[in-house]
C-alpha cells in the first residue's frame, strides 16, 4: 500500500464495503447514489413545501369558517394546552394519561431529558460500573468545543445533531459509551466580547481595570453566561455524560497546557524570538493566520476600516523616486502602502540586473527623513516586475522581514499597536496609518518624487473578528521548533516503509522472479527475518539469498488506519488495548483539512442560509437554534441582533435581512424537527443551504407520527399485551408481510447508513417507512381488520402493527429522541425485562427481522399503482393473460380497501360496460372505472392524447436505431433484446390508448 495508492483507500477506513458480507449477518443492500440522494432530498423538500402549502390553505379555510366552527377550533386547542407538565426536575414524566389530539413540540420534549441525566443513561457506567469494554466494546468521542461566547448558532446544531445521534446509536447498540462535553475559554473572541460590555456599559478599556480586575469581569461573564450553551445543549438532546464537563480553563486542563510547554521548553522545543505577526490594531492583539480573511480585490477598492469615518483606498500601486546619493539619478520603486515608505531602510535590485549594476554599493537618500539607505543586491527581486527595484522595509512586510536579515539592515518600526505612526516619523507622528498614507503621498508630490498610480490586483488581509485591516508588526513571541520535523517532511522517504523484500536466489534449481511475481516478494519485520523465510520457501540455504528492500514507503493512511489500537501498545494484548479499543470517533466540519482528516474521521456538511451565503450576525443570518426549536416572531429577532456588538450600520443591515428572511417569524418546530432536519440534508463535503422554515416540514411529519400512534393504540385497545417476541404467526395476510418486509428493509438501510456515516440513506429509509409505507398504505388496509368481527385476524394484525411501532420508533430515536420516547412510553413491553427508556433500548439489527420479500413487494407496488390509477367507485381490472389476472385476484381485497371501492373485477380479454374511463398500469394491464356522469370527457382526451404522443415518441426513437444498417453488429445482444421487448410494450400501450381515446368520443 504506497502512496500511489492513496485513492484506493476507503475513506472511513472501517465496515465492510458494498455488497460484502461480514459476522454472518449477510449482504449489505445497495447504497444510494449521489444523484438518487439528490433526489430523494428534493422530494423532502417538495413535501416540505406542500405541506407548507396546506398548511395555509386550512389556515385561510378556517378564516372563512363560520364563528361557531371558530369555537370549535379554539376550544381543541385549549384542550391541547390543558395537557401541561406537572413533573419534577429529574423525575419521570407520566405517560399514563390520555394523549393530546395534536402534537405539541412543547409538550412532547418537556421533562424528559432531566429524566434521563437523573438515570444516569449517558453515563458510560449505566448499568456496568466496572465498563466492561472487551465484552460490550466501547464508543467515546469528544465534543468539539465551543467557544462560551454568548450562544450556539445552527452550525452548532448540526454538529450537536450528527454527534449525538451517532453517539445514541453506538449506546443502544449495547457498547460502553461516552460522549464528553466541554467549552473553550475562546480566547480573543471572549475577551472582545467583554471588553465591549465594559466600554458600553463603565465606558472604560482593560487597561483601566487592569489584567487581574478584568480576568475577573470575564469570569463574570462566563459564570453568567457561560451556562446557556450547556442549556442549548441539553435541548437539543445531547447525550453528554455532564459529570465529566470541562472547561479549558480549568484548574486540571491549566496544568496540562502548562506541563507541556514546561516540557517543550526543556527540550528546547519552544523558544523565544522577536518576529512579524499579523496584529490587529483595533483588539491590540496579535492573530493567527486562520483568523486572517483574505480579501481579493481586482483594482481600486475602498474598504471600510474600524476607527476612520471615510473608506480606504486599496488595490493601487504607487511608484515614486528615491534620490541616488551623490548623483542626479534615482531609482524608482512602487508600493501598495506607500505610508510604510516611513520605516524603508534599503532598496534592493537583482545582482544581474543590468539597469542597476552601476549602482551596486552606493546609498539612496530618503527624501522625508534624514535617513542614508544602502542599495542591496538580493536575488529574491523580480527583474521583470516594475522597475525591478524593491523599497524594503523589514519591520513591516513579510519578504522585506528576511532580506533585512540576510544584509542586517535596521528593523524600524513606524506604526504602534494600536495603528498610529510613531515619535520618530517627524511630520507625520501621531497620525493614524492610513491616514498618513494620504499625507505620505502629498508630500511625496510636493518634492517632485511621486511617479504616478496605476491599478493593482491584491490581497488584502482582514481580521475576521474585527475587520481591521491586518499589520504586520514585530514582536516578541512563543514560537515551536518545526525544522526537524518539516525537514523530514519534505523528504519523499518520509514515512513507514514496506517491509517486504524482493528475493534473488543464487541456485540453478530456483528459475529468477520478476518483480511484477508476487512469488519472490517476501515480507519480514527485518531481512534477516525475510532471509529466514525466503531460504525455507525455495529450500536453499540462507547465504543463498539475496534480498532487496522496496524503496517505497506505505500510504500514510495506512498507518492511520492502525492508529486507533496501535497507540494502545497493539499488537501487545496490553490491558489499555482491551479496555479502550475500539475506542473514539473525531467529528467536525470538512472544512478542517478534508483530504487528510477526511479519512481518519468523519465530516459532516457546513450549514448556509437558503441563499448559499455564510452565516454571518453583520448579515443578521445567524439563528440560534433554540428560536427554531421554540418560534419567534420578527419583532423578537430584532432585539436579539441590539444584544450584540453590531454597529449602527451593521444593525440596520441585519434587520434588512430577517425582514426579507422572516416576514412573520419563525414558526415553533420542536427539537426533533430540527435534528432530523440537519441530519436528513448532511452528507460528507457537501454544505446545507437551509432555509429554517423548510425544518417545518419535519414538524408536520412529526404530527404524522404522533396521529398514527394515538390510532394503533386504539386499535390495540387497553388490554393489548404484545408477544414476548416479534416471530411471525404463518397467519399474516399479504399486506401484514409486505410491511414487515418494508420493516426489514428499513432496519437493513439504517446499519448501512450508520455504519458509512450516510445519514441521508437512513432518514430516508425511516422518513419513507414512516409516512409513505405505514401511515399511508398500512395503517388504512387494517382499518376493516380492527374494526371488524374476526378476532383472530385482528390478533395477528395488531401484533404486527405493535412490532412496527415499536421497532420504527427504536430506529428513529437517535435522529429523533424526545417524541420517539414520548411515544414508546405510551406503548406495552414485550416483557418486564425491557430497558426503563428507549435510549438504552437495543437498536434493531437485520439478523432480528429477517422478513425481506422482494417479489411481494414488487406486487404490492403493482398493486400500488392500481390503486392509484382508481378514480371510481365500481373498478373492472382488465389484463391481456391469465398470469397476470390470477395476481390480482389474490389481491383484489387489497385494491378495495385502499380505494374504498365498492366492487372491483378483474377481466382478461372482455370489455368492460360502456362511460367507463381507462388508465393504463402497464403493457398487460389497465383499470376502468365509471365516469360517464362526473368528468369532463374532453379533458380526458386531450390527456390521454399527449401521453399517446410520448410514448410514440419514445417508440420512434428505438424503431429509429433499429433500423441502422450496422444495428445487428455494433450494438450488444442484450440491449437488442431490450429494445425489441420495449418497442412490443409501447406498441401495446399506445394501442390500448387508442382505443381507449375511442371509448371516450362514444359518451359524448
Amino acid at each position: 500500500m504506497a502512496d500511489s495508492s492513496a485513492s484506493e483507500k476507503n475513506p472511513q477506513g472501517s465496515g465492510p464495503k458494498e455488497g460484502a458480507s461480514g459476522d454472518g449477518e449477510g449482504e449489505l443492500p445497495k447504497v444510494k447514489s449521489e444523484k438518487e440522494l439528490q433526489k430523494e432530498q428534493k422530494r423532502l423538500e417538495k413535501l416540505a413545501k406542500f405541506e407548507e402549502k396546506k398548511r395555509k390553505k386550512a389556515e385561510t379555510d378556517a378564516q372563512k369558517k363560520a364563528k361557531g366552527e371558530k369555537k370549535k377550533v379554539e376550544k381543541k386547542e385549549k384542550k391541547v394546552i390543558k395537557y401541561e407538565v406537572p413533573t419534577k426536575a429529574g423525575e419521570k414524566k407520566d405517560t399514563k394519561c390520555a394523549m393530546p389530539e395534536a402534537y405539541s413540540p412543547g409538550y412532547v420534549e418537556a421533562a424528559w431529558y432531566d429524566w434521563w441525566v437523573e438515570q444516569g443513561f449517558f453515563k458510560p457506567e449505566y448499568n456496568d460500573p466496572g465498563m466492561d469494554t472487551e465484552k460490550r466494546g466501547l464508543f467515546m468521542m469528544v465534543i468539539p468545543p465551543p467557544n462560551v461566547t454568548g450562544s450556539l448558532h445552527l452550525g452548532h446544531a448540526l454538529t450537536n445533531a450528527v454527534e449525538d445521534c451517532i453517539t445514541r446509536w453506538h449506546r443502544m447498540n449495547g457498547k460502553v459509551t461516552l460522549w464528553n462535553p466541554g467549552c473553550d475559554h475562546a480566547g480573543i473572541a471572549t475577551q472582545v466580547v467583554v471588553e465591549k460590555k465594559l466600554w458600553r456599559e463603565q465606558k472604560k478599556t482593560r487597561h483601566d481595570l487592569g489584567r487581574e480586575q478584568f480576568v475577573k469581569e470575564i469570569w463574570n461573564w462566563k459564570n453568567e453566561k457561560g451556562d446557556r450553551i450547556y442549556h442549548q445543549l441539553k435541548t437539543l438532546g445531547g447525550s453528554y455524560d455532564w459529570d465529566r464537563a470541562c472547561f479549558t480553563m480549568d484548574d486540571k486542563l491549566c496544568e496540562a497546557v502548562k506541563e507541556a510547554f514546561i516540557r517543550l521548553h526543556e527540550k528546547g522545543l519552544i523558544y523565544r524570538s522577536v518576529r512579524l505577526v499579523n496584529w490587529s490594531c483595533t483588539l491590540n492583539s496579535a492573530i493567527s493566520d486562520i483568523e486572517v480573511d483574505k480579501k481579493e480585490l481586482d483594482g481600486p477598492t475602498y474598504l471600510p476600516v474600524p476607527g476612520y469615518k471615510d473608506k480606504v483606498e486599496f488595490g493601487s500601486l504607487i511608484s515614486f523616486a528615491y534620490p541616488v546619493e551623490d548623483s542626479k539619478d534615482e531609482i524608482i520603486v512602487a508600493t501598495t502602502r506607500i505610508e510604510t515608505m516611513l520605516g524603508d531602510t534599503a532598496v534592493a535590485v537583482h545582482p544581474n540586473d543590468e539597469r542597476y549594476k552601476q549602482f551596486h554599493g552606493k546609498f539612496v537618500k530618503h527624501p522625508l527623513i534624514d535617513r542614508r539607505m544602502p542599495i542591496v543586491c538580493d536575488e529574491f527581486v523580480d527583474m521583470t516586475f516594475g522597475t525591478g527595484a524593491v523599497k524594503i522595509t523589514p519591520a513591516h512586510d513579510h519578504n522585506d522581514y528576511e532580506v533585512g536579515v540576510r544584509h542586517s539592515l535596521p528593523f524600524l518600526t513606524i506604526i504602534d499597536d494600536k495603528g498610529f505612526i510613531t515619535s520618530d516619523c517627524g511630520e507625520f507622528a501621531g497620525m493614524k496609518r492610513f491616514d498618513a498614507r494620504k499625507a505620505v503621498l502629498k508630500a511625496l508630490k510636493d518634492k517632485g518624487l511621486d511617479r504616478g498610480k496605476e491599478n493593482n490586483p491584491m490581497v488584502v488581509p482582514i481580521c475576521s473578528r474585527s475587520k481591521d485591516v491586518i499589520e504586520p508588526l514585530l514582536k516578541p513571541q512563543w514560537y515551536v521548533d518545526m525544522k526537524e520535523m518539516a525537514d523530514n517532511a519534505c523528504k519523499l522517504w518520509w514515512g513507514h516503509r514496506i517491509p517486504a523484500f524482493f528475493a534473488v536466489i543464487d541456485d540453478p534449481s530456483v528459475p529468477p522472479g520478476r518483480d511484477t511475481d508476487g512469488e519472490y516478494w517476501i515480507t519480514g519485520r527485518d531481512i534477516e527475518e525475510a532471509r529466514k523465510k525466503a531460504a525455507e520457501k525455495f529450500k536453499v540455504a540462507p547465504e543463498k539469498v539475496k534480498l532487496e528492500q522496496d524503496p517505497d514507503v506505505l500510504d500514510t493512511w495506512f498507518s492511520s488506519a492502525l492508529f486507533p489500537f496501535s497507540i494502545f501498545g497493539w499488537p501487545e494484548k496490553t490491558p489499555d488495548l482491551k479496555k479502550f479499543y475500539p475506542g473514539t470517533l473525531l467529528e467536525t466540519g470538512h472544512d478542517i483539512l478534508f483530504f487528510w482528516v477526511a479519512r481518519m474521521v468523519f465530516l459532516h456538511a457546513m450549514i448556509r442560509d437558503a441563499h448559499g451565503r455564510k452565516m454571518s450576525k453583520s448579515l443578521g443570518n445567524v439563528i440560534d437554534p433554540l428560536d427554531v426549536i421554540n418560534g419567534i416572531s420578527l419583532e423578537e429577532l430584532h432585539n436579539r441582533l441590539k444584544d450584540g456588538n453590531l454597529e449602527d450600520k451593521e444593525l440596520k443591515k441585519a434587520k434588512e435581512g430577517q425582514k426579507q428572511d422572516y416576514p412573520n417569524g419563525i414558526p415553533e418546530c420542536g427539537t426533533d424537527a430540527l435534528r432530523f432536519a440537519l441530519i436528513a440534508y448532511t452528507s460528507q463535503g457537501r454544505d446545507i443551504n437551509l432555509d429554517v422554515l423548510r425544518v417545518q416540514g419535519y414538524r408536520f411529519f412529526c404530527n404524522k407520527l404522533w396521529n398514527a400512534t394515538r390510532f394503533a393504540l386504539i386499535a390495540l385497545g387497553e388490554n393489548f399485551k404484545p408477544k414476548p417476541t416479534s416471530q411471525l404467526s404463518d397467519s399474516e395476510n399479504e399486506m401484514e408481510l409486505w410491511i414487515l418486509s418494508r420493516l426489514s428493509y428499513a432496519v437493513d438501510t439504517c446499519k448501512t447508513g450508520f455504519e458509512k456515516y450516510d445519514f441521508q440513506l437512513a432518514t430516508s429509509a425511516i422518513y419513507n417507512f414512516w409516512l409513505y409505507e405505514l401511515c399511508d398504505w398500512y395503517l388504512e388496509n387494517i382499518k376493516p381488520i380492527i374494526y371488524g368481527s374476526d378476532a383472530e385476524a385482528k390478533v395477528v394484525c395488531q401484533d404486527v402493527l405493535y412490532t412496527c411501532l415499536d421497532v420504527g420508533l427504536r430506529l428513529l430515536h437517535p435522529f429523533m429522541p424526545f417524541v420517539t420516547e414520548e411515544l414508546y412510553q405510551r406503548l406495552p413491553r414485550r416483557s418486564d425485562s425491557v430497558p426503563p427508556s428507549i435510549c438504552v433500548t437495543p437498536y434493531p439489527v437485520p439478523q432480528d427481522f429477517p422478513w425481506r420479500n422482494i417479489k411481494l413487494e414488487e406486487e404490492v407496488d403493482f398493486i400500488v399503482k392500481i390503486v392509484k390509477s382508481v378514480r371510481s367507485v365500481r373498478v373492472y381490472v382488465r389484463c391481456s393473460d391469465e398470469e397476470t389476472a390470477t395476481l390480482l385476484r389474490t389481491h383484489t381485497d387489497l385494491i378495495q380497501v385502499t380505494t374504498l371501492a365498492g366492487e372491483v373485477k378483474v377481466m382478461v380479454d372482455e370489455a368492460p360496460p360502456k362511460g367507463c374511463a381507462v388508465q393504463t398500469v402497464s403493457a398487460k394491464c389497465e383499470t376502468h372505472f365509471m365516469i360517464k356522469d362526473f368528468i369532463d370527457i374532453d379533458k380526458e382526451v386531450v390527456k390521454l392524447t399527449g401521453k399517446k404522443e410520448r410514448l410514440q415518441g419514445q417508440l420512434k426513437k428505438i424503431e429509429d436505431a433499429m433500423k441502422k444498417d450496422d444495428y445487428t453488429t455494433k450494438v450488444p445482444a442484450d440491449v437488442q433484446e431490450q429494445n425489441t421487448s420495449k418497442q412490443s410494450e409501447l406498441s401495446q400501450e399506445i394501442e390500448t390508448l387508442a382505443v381507449a381515446m375511442e371509448m371516450l368520443s362514444t359518451m359524448k
